[in-house]
């Protein structure tokens, strides 16, 4: 067969989660940083596309843009990469299965956290400064907002106007579905199962404006800088006035109402909801009987 049964995932998880849980700090912070710029490529993607919506928030449009983000973790996954949000879930199945400490999964995720926005402001300021969200006007010279600046304005205002209770729950349903797709790609024994085990979980987050914490390192930063480098042309793109632009658009406003409540929701949807319950499905009796015979030797 061209792939495993749960069970034997939930074993190959786990062991993947000490791997992670024990791994050499600089491969780690490596392996982090390229983690935050894949799934940036795939945002950025997105957003391009998006931007050629001809009826924005259409059914084919969300679709598409949710199709083109998958290519995110498909960079992770099968390049390699260590991303926080597939990291909640191995990290916790392999604490609980017992195969790594609990030091273990707060070192590994909070390195991999950090370096993934590492990552993913690189690349925004790399793809910022090929102009290709914002450009001097062909005939006054001054600097206008583009279609894709204008697509990844909106793009961040949706995010930083949401509720904490609306981005922590979107984001427990957002790594449900990414630790799913994580999950699957691990079952897969080829390149193509794989694939398509990530393509359909990661479509349906993202066209469902599920939140991601480590794609919202990349999506929200990018309007913010937008916004920060021409506040006059952004009010106009966004209908709003420069003072409210600055409000809303700053990183103050984003750790606190955004990154916040969604890095949490993240954790919840894949560390219990994947990680924790398939440890207890498949893993939990195999840990008990083990502990048992220990105890008895």
């Amino acid at each position: 067969m061209n792939f495993q049964s749960p069970a034997e995932i939930a074993i190959a998880i786990c062991s993947a989660g000490k791997t992670k849980a024990e791994m050499a700090l600089t491969k780690l912070v490596l392996l982090g940083i390229l983690a935050g710029v894949y799934i940036g490529f795939g945002a950025n993607l997105a957003t391009k596309i998006g931007s050629m919506d001809p009826a924005p928030g259409s059914a084919v449009g969300q679709f598409l843009f949710g199709a083109c983000f998958s290519v995110g973790l498909m960079l992770v996954v099968i390049a390699g990469a260590e991303l926080f949000t597939g990291n909640n879930m191995a990290c916790m199945a392999s604490s609980m299965n017992g195969q790594s400490s609990w030091g273990g999964l707060v070192y590994n995720w909070t390195v991999v956290f950090v370096t993934n926005f590492i990552g993913s402001i690189l690349l925004v300021y790399i793809i910022f400064y090929s102009n290709y969200w914002i450009a001097p006007d062909a005939t006054t010279g001054a600097l206008a907002i583009t279609a894709q600046g204008s697509k990844a304005l909106a793009i961040a205002k949706g995010k930083l106007t949401l509720t904490w209770t609306q981005a922590f729950l979107r984001a427990i349903l957002c790594n449900w579905l990414v630790c799913l797709a994580v999950w699957m790609a691990t079952g897969a024994k080829d390149i193509i199962g794989k694939i398509f085990a990530i393509f359909f979980p990661i479509m349906a987050f993202v066209s469902s404006g599920f939140e991601h914490s480590v794609a919202n390192m990349f999506f929200i930063p990018m309007g913010i800088t937008i916004a920060s480098a021409n506040p006059e042309a952004a009010a106009a793109a966004l209908n709003m006035t420069p003072q409210a632009v600055t409000a809303l658009y700053s990183y103050g406003n984003f750790f606190v109402n955004n990154l916040v409540p969604v890095t949490l929701g993240n954790i919840v949807g894949g560390g219990i909801f994947v990680g924790a319950i398939y440890w207890m499905i498949y893993l939990k009796k195999k840990a008990e009987v083990k502990q048992d015979k220990s105890a008895s030797a």
